[in-house]
């Protein structure tokens, strides 16, 4: 099967030198990842969280990027079959299409240094705010970035593998978020990624209101674990998991935490990091932490590793709240409030928060190998957001092994990522873990979980 694909119209319209750029061998090693997060996409919906299976079973996908005076246009050689009805593309697959054509440009250029202004030096990078301004300008090319409007965009964190009463749960929040027609962001894949998106269209259909975006960030790793869920409206690919997660809390006016796995305990302790840091004591990030009342065990599983390893005083740091999506919402609206005056006494952008420090630690990529799994630091001499941002290291390591093709292949080779630390943290990091893998949180295979790690106590 081959088909042709019609830009959208923020694509229809380039110039000769930009239209000249893009082709297949102009992005070099770029092309597989490019091809891999277009495979994802075309496979938007799918249940799934296994990169390595989605990449097998479409082994005899390609794309072509044909170029012309009008314009691109996208050659698909045997695509999924679910990404069209009748003969045709859907529409929200064939505009994802061309954000991750979009997206890995900025990606080719920023490996190119050319995004960088001149007189920029490897060596001064780490002394900026460079990793913040190259996110704020993926995000602005994106149109993610609309200045103006009073702070309304809530990043929603939370699993995949969830069982059905918390996808309903998250649903009724979304309405309650939609009817007050609050923007959603999520990490645009399936189960809590889709399930507030669902529920705010239903909320702002209620109001007659349509104005609600749904905005999706990823990135090329995990993309294809979490194809992007048929709601999302503003696709974005940052280049790794820490831009990603930065780009969470620049966009951002508040944070809501649903029920989820590693990966989603990774989010956490990013965001508490943050928080953690003095510098940031009195940066307004609303952060609820919310499910059904069945999934109380989950936050107190939560609530427990916190305070372990991180402190009673990091538990403050947010609000629980079981049981009530009216609650949330209401929560929500009025910690707006306080956003958008801080914001203003600052002079802070409402749609891109800008004073918020953001340390190195949390900017420079975490490659999981076992090498540097086994080296990070985890100790109680460790200030409180290091101690996060390390213990976030790991968990991100684990979702790597879980279900990215490369963390997969890492441990496939050379078995499971050991690691080690004070033992009390360990023990508090193997009582966590064991819960979720008791609670089946950790990914949606039924078959037994074989852990990707060894925790040394």
């Amino acid at each position: 099967m081959i088909s042709i694909i019609q830009p959208p119209e923020a694509m229809a319209l380039l110039s000769q030198i930009e239209t000249e750029s893009l082709s297949n061998s102009d992005f070099g090693d770029l092309f597989d990842l490019y091809r891999n997060c277009s495979l994802a996409v075309l496979n938007s919906g799918a249940l799934t969280d296994n990169a390595k299976e989605l990449l097998d079973r479409y082994e005899d996908f390609n794309i072509n990027i044909i170029s012309n005076e009008r314009g691109v246009k996208l050659e698909l050689i045997n695509p999924p079959k679910s990404a069209f009805v009748d003969g045709e593309i859907i529409s929200s697959i064939q505009v994802n299409l061309f954000s991750v054509l979009r997206d890995i440009i900025k990606i080719s250029r920023l490996s190119a240094r050319h995004i960088l202004p001149d007189g920029i030096d490897e060596a001064s990078i780490k002394k900026s705010k460079l990793t913040t301004n190259v996110i704020f300008t993926i995000l602005r090319s994106a149109n993610i970035l609309i200045p103006g409007r009073n702070p309304n965009t809530v990043v929603c964190w939370g699993g995949h593998s969830i069982n059905k009463t918390e996808y309903d749960y998250a649903y009724k929040v979304g309405i309650q978020l939609g009817l007050r027609k609050l923007d959603i962001c999520t990490g645009c894949g399936p189960g809590i990624m889709e399930a507030p998106m669902v529920g705010a269209n239903f909320g702002q259909a209620m109001q007659n209101s349509r104005t609600c975006r749904f905005i999706g960030l990823t990135e090329p790793s995990i993309i294809a674990a979490e194809p992007p869920n048929p709601m999302v409206s503003n696709l974005v690919i940052l280049p790794d998991i820490e831009k990603r997660l930065e780009s969470f809390v620049r966009v951002c006016n508040a944070l809501i935490v649903f029920p989820g796995g590693p990966g989603t305990v990774e989010e956490l302790l990013y965001i508490l990091s943050i928080k953690l840091m003095k510098e940031n004591r009195h940066e307004q990030i609303p952060l609820v932490l919310t499910g059904p009342k069945e999934s109380r065990e989950y936050f107190e599983s939560i609530n427990s590793f916190i305070a372990a390893t991180l402190g009673e005083k990091a538990t403050r740091l947010y609000k629980v709240i079981i049981g009530d999506p009216v609650a949330v919402a209401t929560e929500i609206k009025e910690k707006l409030k306080m956003v958008k005056d801080y914001r203003t006494l600052n002079s802070d952008a409402y749609c891109f928060n800008w004073t918020v420090v953001i340390p190195d630690v949390l900017q420079v990529p975490f490659v999981p190998t076992h090498e540097n799994m086994a080296s990070l630091e985890i100790n109680r001499d460790l200030p409180p957001h290091i101690m996060a941002a390390n213990l976030r290291k790991i968990f991100s390591g684990i979702v790597s092994g879980n279900v990215k093709e490369f963390g997969i292949k890492q441990v496939q080779e050379k078995g499971p990522f050991v690691i080690h630390g004070d033992s009390d943290i360990m023990q508090a990091m193997d009582n966590i873990l064991q819960s979720f893998i008791k609670q089946g949180r950790i990914t949606l295979s039924k078959k037994k979980y074989e852990p990707c790690y060894i925790i040394e106590k």
